[in-house]
């Protein structure tokens, strides 16, 4: 199967999601800076989860500009990691109403890591179709940085019962190590056209 309808479903999906995070945005009702000020957490909140789902969407396309054939694992895996992707709003509008709660933060978490844990499956359903010598394979390797995010969303979430602000640290600095994208894939690709 190609690739094509996968990626143009997903594609919809996360910008559907972004635009459902945005209309959680209620404008203030005064028209003065200062009534900007309590909607500043969720507004924080709703940059990183951006973030997120642009890392998200980013990260995928590589995968998917390297795939050259799927089958139905790799949908059922990639419908994982969409219903994961699809619970960011819910987590980000939570948070935001609640920025400095314990219980949220940690709901956030546990999304972020589903979500880690749901791309690293499809990644590997994909290899498992293109096999170990594909230029898939090769291009993710040990997958490293991978590992280490979701090793960081592991220690994240008991962290954020010690103190909410370390839970939010941490994700933070986890957005910021994929911020620019995988670049493991395109050289490989290019490196063998």
């Amino acid at each position: 199967m190609s690739t094509t309808r996968l990626e143009a479903f997903s594609d919809g999906v996360i910008a559907i999601l972004i635009t459902i995070m945005v209309l959680e945005f209620r404008a203030p009702h005064e028209a003065t800076l200062e009534a900007l000020r309590p909607l500043a957490p969720t507004f924080l909140v709703y940059v990183l989860s951006f973030v997120y789902l642009g890392i998200y969407w980013s990260n995928h396309h590589h995968l998917f500009y390297a795939t050259e054939r799927i089958s139905g694992g790799v949908l059922w895996a990639n419908l994982h990691l969409l219903f994961w992707l699809s619970l960011v709003p819910f987590a980000t509008s939570w948070m935001g109403e609640n920025h400095n709660a314990k219980v949220p933060t940690f709901a956030y978490g546990v999304v972020l890591l589903m979500a880690s844990i749901a791309f690293h499956i499809l990644v590997r359903a994909i290899i498992a179709v293109e096999g170990t010598d594909s230029l898939i394979a090769k291009a993710i390797g040990s997958d490293r940085k991978g590992m280490i995010s979701t090793g960081l969303y592991i220690a994240a979430l008991p962290l954020t019962f010690v103190h909410q602000w370390l839970g939010d640290i941490i994700y933070v600095t986890v957005a910021l190590i994929w911020l620019v994208p995988d670049r493991r894939i395109e050289p490989t690709i290019f490196n063998a056209e």
